[in-house]
């Protein structure tokens, strides 16, 4: 948990799912804000993001497996996670506007997916062409 955190603030995000570093494991940690400045953090182990609802709202939202691209992503503004600690305890985090938005991408992470492919037309094409110009790309 600690080297997750660790890389998480060293990248200067808001959270960050193991697989994004090679981790094989279902968990993620965060520290996020909701929309009224109240700071969150914590992690879930073998989480299950089990209700999403209220208002879609589409804001910016980057990642650090996209360093440095951001995109208008549609996301509820509510959502909830039940899960674990890391040491077996149940948890369940609620979380509103940008930090329910922090939930669903992470979670997404654990599912395989990331926010690109949650984008359709003009928007996801736009992001495609800046991560085909981004420094970091290795055309295959």
């Amino acid at each position: 948990m600690d080297d997750l955190f660790a890389t998480m603030y060293a990248a200067r995000g808001v959270g960050l799912a193991a697989n994004q570093v090679g981790e094989p494991l279902r968990v993620f940690v965060y520290d996020c804000p909701d929309d009224e400045d109240v700071r969150h953090l914590g992690h879930v182990v073998n989480p299950r993001l089990v209700e999403t609802d209220g208002v879609v709202v589409r804001g910016p939202e980057g990642c650090l497996s996209l360093p440095g691209l951001e995109a208008g992503t549609e996301r509820y503004d509510h959502a909830v996670v039940e899960g674990f600690t890391v040491t077996g305890e149940p948890v369940t985090v609620h979380g509103t506007g940008f930090f329910a938005r922090c939930l669903q991408h992470e979670w997404d992470h654990l599912e395989g997916r990331i926010y690109a492919d949650r984008l359709t037309g003009r928007r996801h094409r736009r992001l495609m062409r800046q991560a085909n110009r981004a420094p970091w790309h290795r055309p295959s």
